[in-house]
This record gives structure tokens, C-alpha cells and sequence, in this order.
């Protein structure tokens, strides 16, 4: 449903939102490879929330020079 990855020199961010079994999402950011977010939301308000965060900080971070990443 949304993935991104950034990178800024050895630094990587990875944002995540996916749908969970049997119901709900998972909600999910991984910076430099350790797991900094983890949330499970049956509660789709709660994961616009969640989304409108991650999209804001991933343009945060472009703005300040780090690149989208397709790994």
C-alpha cells in the first residue's frame, strides 16, 4: 500500500503500510536496518494518521538531500 526507502550517505529509512491478515495494517519504519516503528491499527483513521506522518517526513528528508531509493 505505501512503501518508500531513502538514503543519505550509509544512513537508509524505510517507511511501510500493509495490510495485515486476517484484518487491520501494519505500520512500519526501519532506519539503518533496526525496526523503529511497529503498529498494528484496525482503526483506518489511525493509519491515515500514520500515513500523512510518513509522507511528510519522507519529504522532509528529500529536502534536506536524501534520495529516494529503490532497494
Amino acid at each position: 500500500m505505501f512503501h518508500r526507502s531513502l538514503r543519505s550517505a550509509h544512513h537508509v529509512r524505510h517507511y511501510s503500510i500493509t495490510t495485515a491478515e486476517p484484518s487491520g495494517w501494519d505500520v512500519k519504519l526501519e532506519e539503518d536496518r533496526e525496526l523503529r516503528r511497529c503498529d498494528h491499527y484496525q482503526d483506518w483513521h489511525r493509519v491515515e494518521r500514520a500515513l500523512a506522518l510518513f509522507e511528510m517526513e519522507v519529504e522532509q528528508l528529500r529536502a534536506s538531500g536524501w534520495l529516494v531509493s529503490t532497494t
